[in-house]
């Protein structure tokens, strides 16, 4: 069976609507294409959030994960429905591995994401180097207003650890932004190949789904055309 199906998990700082361009991609090459408004308040509601969408397809999807929602995937794509997962820019935790573990002891020299300290629960990203951690090649204006309008994240959601990554038992792709300042390239490419996964490597911020929606779809598109060459 062909896969039409495509399920996008946005991570922490952001909403679903930042894959508009990558939805209009996909959707434009004929792909059904459903948007996981997660709330990154707690990794066991995000993933319940995922499994509600993926419950109501018609058939199997990739799963797609940015950033934080790798690690909602990874947990959530042992569902029936995920037929394969894609990463980007995105962590890929083993088991027992949370954002929180995978980020508390960064090698020297590597960018350190500026997270505010937790005010009740709730974290976000100062909001004066927001752009250049997160979005350096997104226009000026757009940057400014996703650090303007950034969902808090839940030090619930990054602190929630896999039991066990799909990744296992699921084939995967990865796209590394090389130019990404919040989760670095040499990570990226740890990850994806210890999930033995499909890469491909672009320039790009941590925001590529924004500034590089054609890059990313292309991807989540690679993904689905290769479960359906498989015999």
């Amino acid at each position: 069976m062909a896969i039409k199906n495509i399920v996008l998990v946005h991570g922490n700082f952001v909403d679903g609507s930042g894959w508009q361009g990558v939805y209009d991609h996909l959707t434009a090459d004929g792909y059904r294409v459903a948007v996981v408004q997660n709330p990154t308040l707690s990794l066991g509601g995000d993933v319940a959030a995922t499994h509600q969408v993926l419950d109501s397809l018609d058939g199997p999807a990739v799963l797609v994960g940015h950033s934080y929602g790798g690690v909602v995937i990874t947990e959530a794509g042992h569902h029936p429905n995920a037929a394969a997962l894609v990463y980007i820019t995105a962590f890929a935790p083993d088991r027992g591995e949370s954002v929180s573990s995978m980020i508390a002891d960064p090698p020297p020299g590597a960018p350190v994401p500026p997270i505010l300290p937790p005010v009740n629960g709730l974290l976000f990203l100062d909001r004066d180097k927001f752009a250049a951690a997160f979005a350096a090649d997104v226009p000026e204006k757009l940057a400014a207003f996703m650090a303007d309008s950034q969902v808090p994240a839940g030090v619930d959601a990054l602190d929630g650890a896999i039991t066990e990554p799909a990744w296992r038992s699921k084939p995967s792709w990865y796209l590394v932004a090389t130019d990404d300042h919040m989760i670095p390239p040499a990570a990226q490419r740890a990850m994806s190949e210890r999930a033995k996964a499909t890469v491909t490597e672009t320039p790009g911020s941590h925001a590529v789904f924004v500034s590089r929606p054609a890059v990313v779809a292309a991807v989540i598109s690679q993904a689905a055309q290769g479960l359906d060459d498989r015999p």
